[in-house]
């Protein structure tokens, strides 16, 4: 097909495009700051990707760095089915109709169950109508469903298997305002620095600096900081350095699995990780069994806080959270060896202790592991700062795919990456004492 002809075709899709018949409309409005944020341009590209139609009524621009933007547009549809189905889109995307209706809720008819038409939660801030106002969603997760409480002005998450009989669930769309997150104006490093895209040709080492700085002024203002890790960091010989973030007061909480505890504690006890030496890089003597051994002695000691007291463990990542005081959660799977006696095998119950680990956290630093960062990623707002580290780019675009837009990927070796960063804290912490 020549140049003219693919001229020609877009002409006459453009033109049945405008001839199309849409027989329903719907007023909506969007509001915060569109332009540089890319949020009305989404909207407009969502409405178009499901083959409706929009006309704009009014726009204003927002003149100074505080300013809203704010713009109202007649949504169109080829019917009313078909409208509905474009509002839902838009609506997650930060519209909202222009005139307000009081939010529906409908009672659970048994335990785990939910009414037919709930409403399923993003990981952006929300807000239900209720009583005349707009409430905050609290403790608020991707996938999850909104339990009302009208009397009291509350609303918050919960998760399908901790719903009870007669829970008010949230059904339908109306009464119902996301607002997705928007470029910071005043944000500090790396989140005013880089986009949320991955790539390994990024700067590693001003990245680097740059985290470090973010994760200090964090700290220096009172948040909390998270790490979710997988057993790469100890693998390759980063161990000590999650060890030294640790005990430098940069980690508040751990989430992880069996094979980072274990392989942790082999090479405490061993200098291996399954059985490969951490100085030398080369197998050890019969240390294919270190591994097993390792999950021996824990349990000889009764557990990993016993096997800390008694100084059986006496270096690592998990001695320096108990030596600390930083908790941990440790998620079992089909795979583990042993598990270790803190392992969590309940799933469900290990979901839990992650939320309740995760409520009111700052910033989570995800270091190789897919499996864990992306059952984060669901657990947290798109407020939550997040800075995902792994070697394969697969893992960073699966979190950013499955709506962890605001996290910042970083494609790198983490036994590169980690040294590197806990030098800059070292440097970061030594400078301003």
């Amino acid at each position: 097909m020549d140049f003219k002809a693919f001229l020609r075709k877009i002409w006459e899709f453009e033109a049945r495009m405008s001839n199309k018949n849409f027989s329903a409309s719907h007023e909506v409005e969007v509001e915060g700051h569109l332009i540089d944020s890319m949020i009305l341009s989404r909207i407009w590209d969502r409405i178009m990707e499901l083959g409706g139609d929009f006309e704009v009524l009014e726009f204003r621009v927002g003149k100074r760095k505080t300013d809203y933007s704010y713009a109202k547009m007649l949504v169109k549809g080829r019917d009313e089915n078909h409208l509905n189905f474009i509002l839902e889109e838009i609506f997650r995307l930060g519209a909202v109709p222009c005139k307000i209706e009081e939010a529906k809720y409908k009672p659970a008819p048994a335990d785990k169950i939910l009414p037919e038409d709930f409403y399923s939660t993003t990981n952006h801030p929300t807000y239900v109508y209720i009583n005349g106002r707009w409430i905050e969603v609290e403790n608020l997760m991707m996938d999850k469903v909104i339990v009302v409480e009208p009397e009291k002005g509350k609303a918050y998450c919960k998760a399908m298997g901790e719903v009870k009989k007669g829970d008010l669930i949230v059904v339908g769309e109306t009464g119902i305002k996301v607002r997705p997150p928007e470029r910071p104006r005043e944000s500090i490093g790396i989140f005013k620095f880089m986009s949320s895209e991955a790539s390994p040709e990024k700067p590693s080492t001003s990245i680097i600096r740059r985290i470090a700085q973010d994760i200090y002024e964090i700290k220096k203002n009172g948040g909390k900081i998270v790490v979710v890790a997988g057993p790469a960091v100890i693998h390759t010989g980063a161990g000590d350095s999650l060890a030294s973030m640790i005990r430098m007061g940069f980690v508040d909480a751990l989430l992880s699995g069996n094979a980072l505890a274990v392989h942790d504690v082999e090479a405490a006890l061993y200098g291996t990780s399954l059985g490969i030496s951490l100085k030398e890089g080369i197998a050890s003597l019969k240390g294919h069994r270190n591994h097993i051994a390792a999950i021996n002695e824990v349990y000889k000691a009764g557990g990993l806080y016993e096997a800390v007291k008694k100084g059986i463990i006496k270096k690592g990542v998990m001695y320096e959270c108990i030596k600390n005081g930083v908790p941990f959660v440790l998620a079992g799977s089909i795979r583990d060896d042993g598990p270790l006696p803190e392992v969590i095998t309940d799933m469900v119950e290990a979901q839990k202790r992650y939320r309740e680990i995760l409520k009111d956290v700052s910033m989570v630093l995800m270091f190789s592991t897919a499996l864990h960062s992306i059952a984060v990623g669901n657990m947290i707002p798109s407020t939550v700062r997040v800075v995902c580290v792994d070697i394969n780019p697969a893992t960073v675009t699966k979190l950013l795919d499955r709506g962890s837009m605001q996290a910042i990927g970083v494609i790198s070796d983490i036994g590169t990456f980690l040294p590197l960063l806990a030098r800059e804290l070292e440097n970061l912490k030594g400078w301003r004492a």
